[in-house]
């Protein structure tokens, strides 16, 4: 045993996927849940991460069921998919998204995934060439971030401004930009922000990335979820300016992540694409990859085409019950201020005043600890690069979500400077 000890092993830790999986949400929340109080006795609240299937306020459509049951009942989904999906699949989703835009989508331009985040996968590979660089959102969704970490791809960030509602910062998009730019990504309805973009601002993005001769990718997974005075405007309106990558999934619409179902939409009217040869690479990189499964694909038509429109008003309705609830709470704890009023996703972003707080040194320290005394989970800020910030996700029942405010209130109350 003591020769095989000594032998020099040719194999071991990979720096860059450390490196990469240090950047991702689950590495928090674990640190988080290491935290939590092993003998406490109140049933722990997470609002770090947005996953509102468990509860039966957002279970899915019966009908989304069914579709998946008769899909393998039929037995005609039990074969290999083709690379990009299979044709029915493909087509339904071509319909599914050609309903609110000005013209059709080719189902020859759709590419289904497993999950958007194969999406994220495939795109970021693609884009990652020798000394390329990408633009992302600061507050960020980090996969992106760990993605282009792991394909050693340099990322560069524009902010999103509280101060205007958290659209972009178009004058820091171009400041950033550089020969070696490949693209920007736009998450809207925007996680981590809560904010819905305006048909104007969407067009100025449009128009600063044709400038810039760069791709934009359209991070849709929140599609339709805006609940405020905006409503959504897919960026696909825009791609005779430039030009995108659309992404999306029925995992948040249909509260349904665990069937992992996306898609990517290559929308390429003056083949741009095409003509670079970017549309190769992509194709390239989608047929070493993993395909969806074939009997999800196979239950798409009737999920997207026969689910009612009441299924999506109702459960849109709670969400944004649930965000105005958020908000109200969140007005009456000194210690965190939110920008804007939460009006699409699942999220707010809210800032910590670290001048009002004792025994806490940073957003870090204030989760750890929350996590421990009050069995509470929220994600710290700088997981998704705001340090000192925190994200809340609202998509919870009811009296969770009133429940985790009042131990939110508790524990800053217990945490605040006391006045001479």
């Amino acid at each position: 045993m003591g020769e095989i000890g000594a032998k020099r092993w040719n194999f071991g830790a990979n720096e860059v996927v450390e490196r990469s999986s240090s950047l991702s949400i689950r590495e928090y929340l674990n640190t988080l849940i290491s935290n939590l109080d092993e003998g406490g006795t109140r049933p722990v609240i997470a609002l770090g991460h947005g996953d509102p299937s468990p509860f039966p306020r957002f279970s899915t459509d019966p009908s989304a069921v069914k579709a998946i049951c008769d899909a393998v009942s039929s037995t005609k989904f039990n074969n290999y998919s083709s690379a990009s999906g299979i044709p029915v699949a493909r087509k339904a989703v071509a319909e599914y998204l050609s309903r609110d835009l000005s013209y059709q989508i080719s189902p020859n331009d759709v590419h289904i995934t497993s999950g958007c985040l194969q999406a994220i996968e495939i795109l970021i590979s693609a884009l990652a060439n020798p000394g390329a660089n990408i633009l992302l959102p600061r507050p960020t969704y980090p996969m992106y971030d760990s993605r282009a970490s792991f394909s050693q791809l340099e990322v560069r960030y524009f902010d999103l401004l509280p101060e205007n509602g958290w659209d972009v910062d178009l004058d820091a998009v171009e400041a950033l930009a550089d020969d070696n730019t490949v693209a920007i990504v736009v998450v809207n309805p925007c996680n981590p922000c809560g904010n819905v973009f305006s048909r104007q601002h969407l067009q100025k993005i449009a128009e600063t990335a044709c400038k810039l001769g760069i791709l934009l990718i359209a991070d849709e997974v929140y599609d339709h979820y805006a609940f405020g005075d905006k409503p959504f405007v897919s960026m696909a309106e825009f791609a005779e300016i430039v030009p995108v990558v659309l992404l999306g999934a029925i995992s948040k619409r249909w509260f349904v992540p665990g069937w992992r179902l996306g898609w990517m939409v290559t929308l390429d009217p003056h083949c741009i694409m095409k003509d670079s040869g970017f549309v190769q690479s992509l194709t390239n990189v989608i047929n070493i990859s993993t395909d969806a499964v074939t009997f999800i694909q196979g239950a798409i038509p009737e999920i997207l085409g026969n689910t009612k429109e009441e299924f999506f008003s109702v459960k849109l309705e709670k969400m944004r019950e649930c965000a105005e609830i958020c908000y109200e709470e969140i007005m009456k704890i000194p210690c965190i201020t939110c920008p804007s009023k939460p009006e699409g996703s699942m999220f707010t972003m809210v800032k910590l005043n670290m001048s009002l707080l004792e025994d806490i040194s940073d957003d870090l320290d204030f989760c750890c600890k929350l996590a421990k005394e009050e069995s509470l989970i929220i994600l710290p800020g700088r997981a998704v690069g705001l340090k000192n910030w925190l994200r809340i996700t609202f998509a919870i029942e009811l009296d969770l979500l009133i429940d985790g405010f009042s131990r939110l209130k508790n524990f800053s109350q217990r945490h605040s400077k006391k006045k001479p």
